[in-house]
């Protein structure tokens, strides 16, 4: 054998060894995949196929044998703490109470004046006097004034008690009961039922708006608000804010000054999609003798319609401006078709007999009264209620 063969067949036995020891010492380094400990369920993966992360925990950080691997438990956040509005009935009784405190003096001068010895005409003039004062208004006092001469001289009774009755039915004729009092249109099968506030700078809008928010979650009904009064910088933050409290949504814009007629129309919008009960607009504050502010108006009316019909239009008065709140509400009326009147700060200074003579003007009736200001300050107006509260004292 030649040297240069011996020396092929040595190179080619140590490639031969070194290969050998290689191959063994990566089969023992190889370590097998271990198996799932627990039984798997529908949503986990199959075996070989987990995440980038679990990969990377096998892999660089592995478990002592015996050790459970450390798992990580993310708690849920807790869901935001809502207010829960008073119910209905609750906030009629306590309204009533503030309306009979306010209104004493009307009733106890009533009464007082019926109920002496002898009733003449000095003594009527003082009664049509008190109504006048009470803002009830000149045709009203004049038709009650006129009952109730009727009935004295008929039934010639001075009992306390008995004239306080026909007082209370004499009254509850000029409130009228028989009006439909119901703000809540009958709920439509493809959309919400929608809402527009409106009334001039200064009478709680946004607040009536949010606190008939609470009335309407108390009745279990799915609100959404649109914030269309986009010229007060603070509205639609307010406005939110009383949704907020309820876990009633608001649409808003995040532009000062921005088309609220834009604005109205993306809420009626948003109410279709979300399919809620109710969508109640805010819009801005006017002067009711503004002509282009009010034209302003009915072109937010005009866009929604678009929509949807609008249902309701609720024009907010403050109960203390008194007579003034007529002229206001007979302009509004004109331009948005006022379907129903919400009385607010009925309590005070206010007068009752505002109730009667708003009515009596526009032919709408008041749905709504607000006597304070605390959030749930507000109820559905019952005539009986009214007329019992202002007799009370």
């Amino acid at each position: 054998m030649s040297d240069q063969l011996l020396t092929i067949i040595i190179v080619v036995a140590v490639i031969a060894i070194i290969g050998i020891g290689a191959i063994a010492f990566v089969s023992k380094g190889r370590k097998p995949k271990t198996p799932y400990t627990s039984e798997r369920d529908a949503n986990d993966p199959p075996a070989g196929t987990g995440t980038l992360t679990e990969e990377r925990e096998d892999t660089e950080t592995p478990s002592a044998p015996g050790e459970a691997a450390a798992t990580e438990v993310v708690e849920a956040p807790a869901p935001p703490q809502l207010d829960v509005p008073e119910p209905v009935q609750g906030r009629l009784a306590r309204l009533r109470a503030r309306l009979s405190k306010s209104n004493n003096m009307f009733s106890k001068g009533l009464l007082a004046l019926l109920s002496q010895d002898k009733i003449d005409d000095d003594v009527w003039d003082e009664i049509e006097e008190t109504l006048l004062l009470a803002d009830l208004g000149t045709e009203p006092t004049l038709e009650l004034v006129d009952a109730l001469r009727e009935r004295v001289k008929i039934e010639g009774s001075r009992d306390p008690q008995v004239v306080k009755a026909m007082l209370r039915e004499e009254l509850l004729k000029l409130v009228d009961p028989s009006m439909d009092r119901n703000y809540l249109p009958e709920p439509h099968p493809d959309r919400p039922s929608i809402l527009m506030v409106v009334g001039v700078n200064g009478v709680g809008k946004t607040t009536t708006i949010g606190k008939m928010a609470r009335v309407l979650v108390a009745q279990d009904k799915d609100v959404l608000l649109g914030a269309a009064d986009t010229f007060r910088a603070a509205a639609a933050e307010q406005l939110a804010t009383w949704g907020d409290r309820v876990g009633v949504p608001t649409v808003r814009s995040e532009i000062d000054g921005a088309d609220p007629a834009s604005v109205a129309f993306e809420a009626v919008s948003a109410g279709i999609d979300q399919e809620v009960d109710i969508v109640m607009i805010d819009t801005a504050g006017r002067l009711q003798n503004k002509v282009g502010l009010m034209d302003e108006l009915g072109k937010i009316k005009r866009v929604v319609e678009k929509k949807a019909t609008v249902d309701e239009v609720l024009l907010v008065l403050d109960a203390t401006t008194g007579q003034n709140g007529l002229a206001q509400a007979k302009v509004f009326s004109e331009v948005v078709n006022v379907s129903g009147i919400v009385l607010t700060k009925l309590d005070g200074t206010a007068k009752g007999g505002i109730v009667v003579a708003i009515q009596r003007q526009l032919g709408v009736p008041v749905k709504l009264v607000g006597l304070g200001e605390g959030p749930d300050d507000l109820a559905p107006f019952d005539p009986e209620e009214f007329v019992d509260a202002l007799l009370e004292g």
